[in-house]
């Protein structure tokens, strides 16, 4: 779709403007080497368009060609601000994982080794809350979306969950809680209620836990040239799967994630705002992410 693709470009170009200015060189190359290595840039685009649809403008005459309106600028500084703090985190899991490939490219403790890799996730780490400082809320936002993720980690490496109840909890802090920040940032970017912002929260939440679900799935059945990473790590690193934990099939565990994406439309249908583009948008990618083969 012309319209989202339109944002996603201006997200890539405000975020290659932002690396640009990071110094020393060498820094800027490991930033570069992790953030531009692929990536649909999901996050990001829901912050702009939750933007929009909260009723927020980003461009004063709708197109990106067009000069940016306050509620655009931040936006988009919290788009790249977030991408950044998902880039950081794939940078540890990769660390964790062992893994060598990231989007079809070397990961960057494979690329830099596990010290530069290290100092790559702190400078994400640091840029990205440069662009949230200008609002509290912001800051809020993410910092505790970080606190859910940093949980989800440790609880994934030293307390393994072994039910359904468990494991969607470890999902939403996975996975879910970036998936939240973005959408909650989009809509205190358009100076939003509260309970507009959570409503746009909780359907990212639960976009988020359909994309973890689904990305276990296609772990244990995909190919990592399809996938561009390597397939059967949850198997090989012993890591806590939804097929392992629930002992279900590929049919009903794909049937969990169906729920979780009713769940997202549901919250999605709460929010009294425009329709539109942006809305149509967000109700596609709750679809994307159950049927999605990479």
């Amino acid at each position: 779709m012309e319209y989202v693709e339109e944002r996603r470009a201006a997200v890539e170009d405000h975020l290659r403007a932002t690396l640009s200015r990071v110094e020393p060189a060498a820094l800027r190359e490991s930033l570069e080497h992790v953030t531009f290595a692929g990536g649909k840039r999901v996050r990001p685009t829901v912050t702009v368009l939750c933007c929009e649809a909260a009723g927020g403008e980003v461009w004063t005459g709708g197109t990106p060609e067009s000069t940016l309106a306050p509620a655009g600028e931040r936006a988009l500084d919290f788009a790249v601000g977030i991408e950044l703090v998902h880039s950081a985190s794939l940078v540890v899991d990769d660390i964790i994982d062992r893994s060598e490939l990231r989007r079809g490219e070397q990961s960057a403790w494979a690329a830099f080794g596990y010290g530069d890799a290290i100092v790559a996730s702190d400078g994400l780490l640091g840029e990205a809350f440069a662009l949230f400082d200008a609002d509290p809320r912001a800051t809020t936002t993410v910092a505790d979306a970080m606190i859910e993720l940093g949980q989800g980690e440790a609880s994934e490496l030293v307390a393994k969950p072994e039910s359904e109840e468990a494991y969607l909890r470890l999902a939403r802090r996975k996975t879910g809680a970036l998936f939240r920040a973005a959408a909650e940032l989009g809509a205190i970017a358009a100076d939003a209620d509260d309970e507009v912002v959570a409503a746009f929260g909780e359907y990212a939440e639960r976009v988020g836990v359909a994309f973890q679900i689904r990305d276990d799935v296609l772990d244990a059945t995909g190919d990592a040239e399809r996938l561009g990473k390597p397939a059967g790590v949850d198997d090989e690193m012993d890591r806590p799967s939804v097929l392992r934990v629930t002992g279900r099939s590929v049919e009903e565990v794909n049937a969990l994630a169906d729920e979780q994406r009713d769940a997202a439309l549901a919250a999605l249908d709460r929010i009294d705002g425009p329709t539109g583009h942006a809305r149509d948008y967000l109700d596609d990618l709750a679809v994307f992410v159950v049927e999605r083969e990479r």
